[in-house]
């Protein structure tokens, strides 16, 4: 006997959340996100790690005895970015029901559910390249989610995030990018990538798939169809034609450009000198992946200062591991 369909979305807005795309940021995650949320029965939300951070604990991040206040929620709700989560304080607000504080673990279910009715779809995913770190916690409290990790060429990755104006929120905000942005972008991409497939991986094959940006751009359907496979929809091909739900204007900007392949390309947008560096701080990742190197064996030179970088971006990279930011009052 088919469930009647009011049962189906009940039972699908109950899985919610249902989804999160991760990976080292400047690989492709807001192309992967405007592919996936046009697909009909899956809507995706805007990063959020500026949310789940404010709940952090001090010691473990998303700590499951936590409690959202109605003044917690009024400050979420005021926070100029969120304004892009299409919902309005009424309905943020309403998630508590009551004066009484509601545990966090519960608000933020509410919250995937409530975007996804908004958006008239049962399953709601969320797109947050930093928590490509954050798999096993996020799996400890959400042991259901399925987790998307999309992984670029890091000499590609390392292209875009040079010429991004934000670089500071990501490499850039290593002590040793002053010295030298190229290697602290290697390491940089190397740590996050690895993080991310340590912990999916421990999660196996039903919970955690890996995509190649390249065979995205490569293969669009082939590859939008596998994803879909993963996530146990059926392939839509309008999931190709993200670009048309704005005006024809906008199509031609970065995030809304149809799947472009060539935007970035380390083989005839990157210096030698660049390259060699890069290969040899984080040349053993790219092999591991398939990458093809331009210099298989860097020089002694560049591999002592590789080593060098290696050393004092692990001794940063713990020293400044980020103390979960509060939201402004």
């Amino acid at each position: 006997m088919l469930m009647p369909a009011a049962k189906q979305w009940e039972r699908r807005w109950s899985m919610n959340p249902f989804v999160f795309f991760v990976g080292c940021a400047r690989s492709g995650t807001t192309l992967l996100q405007r592919i996936v949320n046009a697909h009909p029965q899956i809507a995706v939300l805007p990063e959020m790690d500026w949310i789940t951070d404010c709940f952090h604990d001090g010691e473990t991040w998303l700590g499951r005895e936590g409690r959202v206040t109605r003044e917690q929620a009024a400050e979420l709700a005021a926070h100029k970015r969120f304004r892009q989560f299409e919902v309005s304080r009424e309905e943020l607000l309403g998630l508590l029901g009551s004066d009484e504080p509601v545990p966090y673990v519960v608000f933020l279910c509410g919250l995937f559910v409530l975007y996804g009715k908004i958006k008239g779809k049962p399953l709601v995913g969320s797109k947050t390249p930093a928590y490509v770190s954050r798999i096993p916690a996020l799996h400890a409290v959400w042991p259901e989610a399925k987790f998307i990790h999309l992984i670029r060429d890091g000499r590609d990755v390392c292209l875009s995030v040079l010429n991004w104006d934000h670089a500071d929120r990501t490499a850039g905000r290593h002590a040793t990018w002053a010295e030298d942005p190229v290697s602290t972008a290697a390491l940089w991409w190397e740590r996050k990538v690895r993080r991310g497939r340590q912990g999916g991986r421990t999660l196996g094959p039903d919970l955690y798939y890996e995509v190649r940006y390249e065979h995205l751009i490569a293969r669009p359907a082939e590859e939008c169809a596998k994803l879909c496979a993963f996530l146990g929809v059926p392939y839509d091909e309008g999931t190709l034609r993200f670009h048309n739900s704005v005006p024809p204007a906008h199509q031609e900007t970065h995030p809304w450009r149809p799947i472009t392949p060539g935007l970035r390309d380390w083989q005839t947008q990157m210096p030698a000198a660049d390259l060699e560096g890069f290969e040899a701080a984080a040349g053993g990742l790219l092999d591991e992946l398939g990458y093809a190197r331009a210099f298989p064996s860097p020089s002694p030179d560049r591999q002592e200062h590789a080593a060098l970088m290696r050393d004092l971006f692990t001794r940063d990279a713990r020293a400044t591991t980020r103390r979960t930011p509060r939201l402004v009052r």
